[in-house]
């Protein structure tokens, strides 16, 4: 049987490379996003798949997404929590609060939401997936609210993964490393690209793994433990 997955944020990016990913494996896809022209153009290229126009942050638009996968579908097999935003905030020389909320809402408050209202509506889900970031662990100087949330998506991660473990519902985070997509356009230096990202994270979901570690990320969780200082300042460098 196809497996029905869903991903937030799918039309760019991670989101999008994830997307691809599964379609290529010949599951059934939706996809979720704010902007009509990259949801047209997701549209254009995979017609096989569905599109959805939603703000997660929106409980009405949320409540529309699983509607829409319902009679589409009829069910829902995997849950990519991908849609998220990054703002550098400056508290040494700004009022670095402004849009908080928003930042908060997309990146931490509505992926879980729309988790808990995925499994009332299908308790037996297979997987969740979480995209952090490395810095869930130690946090960006220029964005340490982005740190923030991500941390706070971490955590509920790993509780939910012990909560779910009794049914079989299997939770994975992915902390991607500096990945070439719209959000690091202008970016230089070594960028994985989102079809990397994609592979190592099917991967983690078949061998039923807590994290997926592409790239540099693998080696943070052994630097955290036995070089933290080090680590620190390599991120102060991102």
């Amino acid at each position: 049987m196809q497996q029905v997955v869903l991903i937030t944020g799918g039309t760019s990016g991670i989101g999008r490379g994830l997307a691809e990913a599964f379609l290529a494996e010949g599951a059934s896809v939706a996809v979720c996003g704010r902007s009509e022209p990259a949801l047209d153009r997701f549209s254009r290229d995979h017609p096989e798949a569905l599109a959805v126009r939603a703000d997660v942050t929106v409980p009405e638009d949320r409540a529309a997404l699983l509607e829409a996968i319902t009679a589409r579908f009829g069910r829902l097999d995997i849950l990519i929590n991908n849609a998220g935003t990054f703002v550098e905030r400056d508290f040494a020389a700004d009022d670095a609060t402004l849009a908080l909320d928003e930042e908060i809402d997309l990146n931490l408050t509505a992926p879980i939401e729309l988790t808990g209202e995925v499994l009332r509506r299908w308790p037996a889900l297979e997987a969740i997936v979480f995209v952090t970031s490395g810095f869930a662990l130690v946090s960006p100087t220029r964005a340490p609210t982005y740190g923030a949330v991500k941390a706070g998506l971490h955590g509920f991660a790993d509780g939910l993964r012990r909560q779910l473990a009794p049914r079989g519902t299997h939770v994975l985070e992915l902390l991607p490393p500096t990945t070439d997509t719209p959000m690091n356009a202008g970016k230089t230096g070594p960028m994985m690209s989102p079809a990397e990202v994609a592979a190592v994270t099917l991967k983690a979901l078949r061998h039923r793994r807590p994290m997926a570690l592409p790239g540099q990320t693998r080696l943070m969780p052994a630097m955290l433990r036995l070089a933290p200082r080090t680590l620190g300042r390599m991120v102060a460098k991102l």
